[in-house]
């Protein structure tokens, strides 16, 4: 897309997941946005929580940073120089049943998640996609480990090329969170995917330690509400070490906009 030099771009932000522990380095993430020419762009790895606070952006903010192509074979992947990531805007407002956002991403707007399966399978991209399923059946809670592995926690401490380590060790999640919805291809038999949003991580720690029922809580919002009260999309991504696979990076849910009374004909 723009070649291996670094080229200064502005992004809008629209997806973040929860970090896991590097392979190369401590801890990373992968951050989904739309580039000012409105082209799909994975920034990754960003390595959130050691960058400065005047560098933390948010989801809905426009930044812009200089990137490069990744090694990553994956068409949308870029490399970022966080030194020089500097933050635009504050993020986009959600007034009007988040018009602001809806008019960026829209365009971008693919019809249904086998539809990109089908392309990335036969051309090998697009690896990145945003739709809206036709139903949510459900959210699925499982059981994950509750700990990190040796080799996990030796790479969290390890402190980085400047000696630094966040102030808190990166909590490992002990679920895992998965949503078995239908597309709208009329093919289509269901699927069920991981979802790694940032945000639900950060639901699930906080409620699971402010509510007695953290699940009755997160079911409440991450289920009966994207069901019922949003007029919920995904962001979705394949994973780098499996390109067939497809997550969930990240949920966007305006509220339903109210129906438009119907007009009754007037009698001649």
């Amino acid at each position: 897309m723009f070649g291996e030099i670094w080229r200064p771009t502005k992004i809008l932000i629209t997806a973040r997941t929860y970090p896991t522990p590097a392979r190369r380095g401590i801890e990373v993430s992968c951050t989904g946005g739309i580039t000012a020419d409105g082209r799909w762009i994975r920034l990754f790895p960003v390595p959130y929580r050691f960058l400065d606070h005047d560098k933390r952006f948010r989801k809905y903010q426009w930044i812009e940073v200089p990137i490069k192509k990744a090694s990553d074979r994956r068409s949308e992947s870029y490399e970022l120089d966080c030194d020089s990531l500097k933050i635009l805007t504050e993020p986009l407002t959600t007034d009007d049943c988040w018009k602001a956002r809806k008019a960026i991403i829209a365009p971008l707007q693919a019809s249904s998640l086998c539809m990109l399966q089908a392309e990335q399978s036969a051309k090998g991209c697009p690896t990145l996609g945003f739709f809206k399923p036709r139903a949510i059946k459900r959210l699925i809670i499982e059981e994950d480990r509750k700990q990190w592995t040796k080799a996990e926690i030796a790479r969290l401490r390890a402190p980085d090329l400047f000696g630094k380590t966040p102030a808190q060790e990166l909590e490992k999640l002990p679920y895992k969170f998965k949503y078995e919805f239908l597309c709208a291809e009329p093919e289509c038999h269901g699927h069920e995917l991981m979802c790694v949003d940032w945000e639900m991580g950060q639901s699930y720690r906080r409620w699971s330690r402010t509510y007695p029922d953290w699940e009755a809580a997160i079911r409440q919002k991450y289920e009966r509400e994207m069901i019922e009260k949003f007029d919920t999309h995904f962001f979705v991504g394949t994973v780098h070490q499996h390109p067939d696979a497809w997550i969930i990076i990240g949920l966007f849910y305006p509220p339903k906009e109210p129906q438009k009374p119907k007009q009754m004909a007037l009698p001649l």
